[in-house]
């Protein structure tokens, strides 16, 4: 059984480990478990992927949310630790795996009750809160990073890598330069902050935009994020139809695509870079949230101090962006050692490695 809601960032790995699962084990009995609610549900119809049970429990943010909210958090966690107590004793997998999220906490509580062995994926470098209590119950945990054991007891972490879908694999700089029409003797960055976006992201490189296409040597994918495109759209009329600047709301499917074109990405520093910049290679300009999530600057701190990397904090971006976007560009051979380094850390069966440990916890092989 696999659990996970709240973010992106917990539904993804989710959803690439039960991929891998079904591969390396067809007779499995495999069921997911998300928020009632949540927007998990979409995320795991679109994947494809054949679930024998899928359930839901209530659940919600307890910490940086305002007493009332965290007051009905409370109440949907007592809520949500019963229907969980009724999924387990229903369906009694022999292990479940949590990425965290809101959803994870009823039924690690469950699990423990029920005796259910539980596995906890960590995808940033340093735990949050969540996992940090999830811990406690988990008799495995498995992390993206070597950096990241030593949050845990001896013996209870290990390291696998980020699990991505198989399709992530699949492509090559020639399939995304065709995809989205781009010359290969130029440049291609990659600007992006998440399916919602990032404003501050999306508006300091919407202004050094006219700057960086009148070079002549660039050519863009700016995907704004839904929330944020028609006001992007508005910043950036002026160079709008310029036939090196491709924006988009939003890639699902081609977001592989995306990182494959791309030379040097611009965006946050959220779990998922750990992965996909990695399997690209791809240099990349990390912003990490100015605040609240403290992860994504430890995650850009883990990048940049590994050579993969460069991190800009989101207070300097208006002074700083364009200048060390075009310090790259202009230094071929500090591109390429980024690039090196990046790859360095490249872990590519993540899902797989998450899986076999599941699989082992569950009593199987590995």
């Amino acid at each position: 059984m696999i659990v996970a809601g709240g973010t992106g960032g917990h539904v993804y790995p989710a959803l690439a480990t039960a991929e891998a699962m079904s591969k390396l084990y067809p007779d499995v009995w495999l069921g997911f478990v998300g928020t009632v609610d949540g927007f998990e549900r979409p995320l795991v119809e679109r994947a494809g992927i054949t679930f024998s049970a899928y359930d839901e429990v209530q659940a919600g943010p307890v910490h940086g949310v305002n007493p009332l909210r965290a007051a009905s958090s409370l109440f949907k966690l007592l809520r949500g630790t019963w229907a969980a107590l009724g999924i387990v004793r229903r369906h009694q997998p022999d292990a479940i795996l949590s990425t965290g999220g809101w959803a994870s906490l009823p039924v690690a509580l469950a699990a423990r009750w029920r005796g259910v062995p539980m596995l906890i994926y960590l995808p940033d470098v340093e735990p949050g809160r969540t996992i940090n209590i999830l811990k406690r119950f988990a008799r495995r945990v498995a992390v993206t990073v070597d950096e990241s054991q030593k949050f845990f007891k001896a013996g209870q972490a290990v390291v696998t890598g980020y699990p991505l879908r198989a399709g992530m694999h699949a492509v090559s700089a020639e399939d995304g330069r065709a995809h989205f029409g781009l010359s290969p003797d130029k440049k291609t960055l990659l600007v992006f902050g998440g399916s919602r976006g990032a404003r501050a992201i999306n508006i300091a490189f919407g202004d050094i935009l006219p700057d960086l296409l009148a070079r002549g040597d660039v050519q863009v994918i700016h995907i704004t994020g839904t929330l944020d495109h028609e006001r992007v759209q508005a910043q950036v009329k002026a160079v709008g139809d310029h036939p090196d600047y491709h924006a988009f709301d939003y890639l699902h499917d081609d977001m592989a695509l995306a990182f494959a074109a791309a030379d040097l990405a611009v965006c946050r520093a959220g779990a998922s870079i750990l992965g996909e910049c990695p399997l690209f290679h791809l240099p990349a300009i990390l912003i990490p949230l100015a605040y609240s999530w403290h992860y994504q600057q430890v995650n850009a701190d883990y990048l940049a101090e590994r050579g993969a990397a460069i991190h800009l904090d989101e207070g300097d971006m208006s002074a700083g962006l364009l200048p060390t976007i075009e310090r790259l560009l202009d230094a071929p051979e500090h591109l390429d050692s980024l690039r090196e380094g990046m790859a360095a850390l490249a872990q590519p069966h993540g899902a797989a490695n998450v899986a076999r440990e599941l699989a082992e916890l569950a009593g199987g092989t590995r």
